[in-house]
């Protein structure tokens, strides 16, 4: 139950699930719960309540096509679990919460218990987005994350998305392992407090997002096997287990009301739907779109947003609002650190035009033979499609914590460059998205953690480091056998994030992203409906070759004109006439940029926005020169 005080004023909200444990009657003395189970593989099911008024076995009843349904005298708080006709008894696949981990009972929740206190929120415009991504656990469940809202609001963040929260064997794990879509894990706190968690952001102005997976389950406790054989596609396997059966109208529906229920229920303002090329069933993420878009309130803004290796660009036309741009990430990369190794092969050869293809056209990869695909094309012409439509970030969990050590990107480039590709992400016109802690100029690792037992956690910590011997670093099995165990605690507690001496050096980093921030949410994110990309042109350098170093241009939705100058070199390249500043700067770094830039040149590791045209009433009474480098302000 809420730990709230009931607000009569207040809201109820519950998303009525048509499979699972439905309340009847919660109010009433006697309530009872109404039970229904998919188990086409049994030819009988019963539904044992393990606590309250009346414990006891309940024969369900079949109805057809699969489906069991029973009904029982106990309210929220009961712990029940399905028998199968095998004698196993298994949790409920769409369970609201587990009390006792994945193999454990599933418990009645009454969804209306909660009071909402910030009922009229209805989100943000997604041109307002500056994304924040986090790991619930590593910020210390519910509570912990909700200390820090205040400080990112202060910061320029407009919404937190928050890494999936699917419940997974054990209290330690990134999300992905999950096996109980709708239960969230009961590590990080009951379900009532994650409400009163979205119920703070909203009233601070935050929206939330969460990250769900829709293309697997987790290698440890899934039984869906045990009952539903026909959930999965027989003999199709993807690279994380059994492929799942899209084409079954109970696999549909079960996401489908997924979806809504995290929308509805824990009034969530959007999904981020992870790898969604394994799917491999674009037909249905657009039904999964207008399935939402259909049972949505009126005038709520809601967020969806895919990570799609493919580049289907078609989908983000009217289906989705965003993708994930990995090509984005991949360049910056490169160009960062020289690295050539995995996937970054795809982007070694001429980065900066990569870099240039993405600033103007969305995605680097349209079509083209990708080397680490056989050279398969890969990706969809994207240049028709707005600036919105792409998540640009620097870092997030997985191009950090799929690192054999975890490392960031403070650990692997010079600050000066960082500094340069950060002001880029967040006055770029694409959605920039940061990942925790990156505001201080954290060295933190974030490492990849489990939290399996026996022969699994065996498979897991030697399976990772077989991963990692392709690469030349860990050719040596010395070398490999330094890779952290995932499921050592001391690999969890090195990637959380605890809280840090307010010293010069995290104060810098983070004046530097406020400063950038404050400018894109006064200057440029008013403008960008219905902006749109002019391009971006490769510099050179003086012996003509290509430099690390473009300039970019977007019109943006009032007809202004955004310029952002990028230097990535470690030297001074020079810029051309028509491509020096022409209006007024916004933001510089390093400090003087501007003066060097008037001069005809760009100086190492430099980053330059201005905009052309009337910029408006803010920048008439604000010197735009606070907006610099943070060591001049520390």
């Amino acid at each position: 139950m809420s730990e709230h005080p009931i607000d009569p004023h207040a809201h109820h909200h519950a998303h009525c699930l048509p499979f699972g444990a439905q309340l009847v009657g919660a109010a009433s003395a006697k309530p009872r719960t109404r039970f229904r189970f998919w188990a086409p593989s049994c030819n009988a099911v019963q539904v044992t309540i393990e606590s309250g008024p009346q414990p006891g076995t309940v024969d369900m009843t079949p109805t057809g096509n699969g489906w069991f349904e029973a009904e029982a005298a106990c309210g929220a708080g009961a712990l029940y679990q399905f028998r199968l006709d095998s004698g196993l008894a298994v949790p409920d696949p769409a369970s609201r919460f587990q009390p006792q981990d994945v193999h454990g009972p599933s418990e009645v929740i009454d969804p209306r218990a909660y009071a909402w206190q910030h009922t009229r929120w209805h989100g943000r415009p997604w041109e307002e987005a500056v994304l924040y991504e986090l790991h619930v656990g590593a910020l210390g469940g519910y509570a912990g994350v909700a200390k820090r809202l205040p400080a990112l609001v202060e910061l320029g963040v407009t919404a937190i998305e928050l890494m999936p929260l699917n419940d997974f064997p054990g209290v330690r794990n990134w999300g992905y392992d999950g096996v109980l879509p709708y239960a969230p894990d009961s590590s990080y706190g009951r379900p009532d407090e994650l409400k009163a968690l979205i119920d703070t952001a909203h009233g601070l102005g935050l929206a939330v997002l969460l990250d769900v997976v829709y293309n697997h389950f987790g290698p440890d406790g899934n039984y869906l096997n045990q009952y539903a054989k026909p959930f999965f596609r027989n003999g199709t396997h993807t690279p994380w287990g059994q492929a799942i059966d899209f084409s079954r109208t109970e696999v549909r529906e079960f996401f489908f009301d997924n979806a809504l229920y995290w929308l509805n229920e824990y009034r969530f303002d959007g999904l981020r739907i992870d790898a969604v090329h394994a799917i491999a069933n674009d037909d249905w993420l657009r039904e999964l779109a207008d399935h939402i878009r259909a049972k949505m309130q009126h005038g709520r803004h809601v967020y969806l947003v895919l990570e799609n290796e493919r580049n289907t660009a078609s989908l983000l036309d009217t289906d989705f609002d965003a993708q994930w741009n990995d090509d984005a990430h991949n360049t910056l990369h490169v160009l960062l650190t020289g690295e050539h190794d995995g996937y970054y092969r795809a982007y070694a050869e001429q980065p900066i035009r990569k870099l240039a293809r993405v600033l103007g056209e969305g995605f680097a990869y349209q079509g083209e033979g990708s080397p680490i695909h056989d050279d398969a094309p890969r990706g969809e012409a994207s240049a028709h499609l707005p600036p919105t439509s792409f998540v640009m970030f620097l870092q997030n969990h997985d191009q950090i914590g799929n690192r054999a050590f975890g490392e960031r990107l403070r650990t692997l480039c010079s600050d000066d460059a960082l500094r340069a590709a950060t002001a880029l992400l967040l006055l770029s016109p694409q959605i920039p998205m940061l990942f925790m802690d990156e505001e201080y100029g954290s060295r933190q690792p974030f490492l990849f953690f489990t939290d399996y037992t026996g022969d699994l956690a065996e498979a897991v910590r030697e399976g990772r480091r077989r991963e990692f011997a392709r690469f030349p670093a860990f050719s040596d099995e010395s070398r490999r056998a330094q890779i952290p165990d995932p499921n050592d605690p001391r690999t969890f507690a090195a990637s959380s994030p605890a809280d840090a001496p307010d010293v010069d050096e995290r104060r810098g980093w983070m004046h530097f992203y406020k400063s950038a921030l404050t400018v894109r949410a006064k200057l440029i994110a008013p403008r960008l409906a219905h902006a749109r990309a002019l391009g971006a042109r490769v510099l050179t350098a003086k012996d003509g070759a290509d430099a690390d170093a473009l300039v970019a241009r977007w019109r943006l939705g009032d007809g202004q004109t955004l310029s952002i100058a990028l230097n990535l070199a470690g030297n001074t390249v020079l810029l051309p006439v028509d491509a020096k500043p022409d209006g007024k700067i916004v933001f510089e770094t390093p400090p003087r940029a501007r003066e060097r830039a008037d001069a005809h040149e760009l100086p190492a590791y430099a980053c330059i926005a201005w905009l052309t045209g009337d910029v408006g009433e803010y920048a008439l009474h604000h010197d735009a020169r606070k907006f610099t480098h943070p060591e001049q302000h520390a």
